[in-house]
Order: structure tokens, then sequence, then C-alpha cells
């Protein structure tokens, strides 16, 4: 059985910018940088649990609105000196489908 779910269009999502998906773990935000590649993380920094669907998207990273952290949207992780790991998910774009898999971390 595949976990493979469409969870919205690409065009759905503003370049730069983020898409919340609701799970019943937490909101996933789902980001597309301006190479619309995406990307799938927990929508909770490690730090105070900010919303970083609501972050500044550049290159492969999101900058947290509440403190500036900036966190690796290809790997979860936080830019040193900052600690930290937001959770991953497995996304892929099937045309201009963008499929999520909330079972296996990335």
């Amino acid at each position: 059985m595949s976990h493979w779910k469409i969870v919205c269009l690409l065009t759905e999502i503003p370049p730069l910018g983020a898409r919340v998906i609701q799970h019943p773990q937490g909101d996933i935000a789902v980001f597309r940088n301006a190479d619309d590649e995406v990307f799938a993380l927990e929508d909770r920094c490690p730090h105070k649990g900010g919303p970083l669907s609501q972050g500044i998207v550049y290159g492969k990273t999101v900058a947290c609105p509440l403190h500036g952290w900036q966190i690796g949207l290809d790997c979860g992780t936080a830019a040193a000196p900052d600690e930290g790991c937001a959770r991953r998910y497995a996304v892929r774009l099937e045309g201009n489908a963008v499929l999520l898999n909330t079972e296996a971390a990335a």
C-alpha cells in the first residue's frame, strides 16, 4: 500500500513560500523555493516551536519568523551555532502534483 498522497499542486504553493498540511501528528509545512524544488518539514521550529511555514524562504533554507533560526529545508537541521532539527518528510513532484509521504521521514 502506497503512503504517497497528492496534497496540492505546485502552483498552489507561492514561490519562496509554504503551504500547511494538517496531519494528526502535527502540521507539516510544504515549501517551494525559487527553483521550484519542494521540501516538507514539521511546521515547528526546534528552538521555540515557531511556525516555519510563516518564515522567509531563500535557497534551501527557511528563517524561523520568531527568532530567525536558519533551518535547512533539505535536512531540517538548524545552522550553527544553533542546534536542533525539524522532522523531514518525503515529498516529490509528479508533473504539477505535490505528493507527500507522511509515513516516511526523508
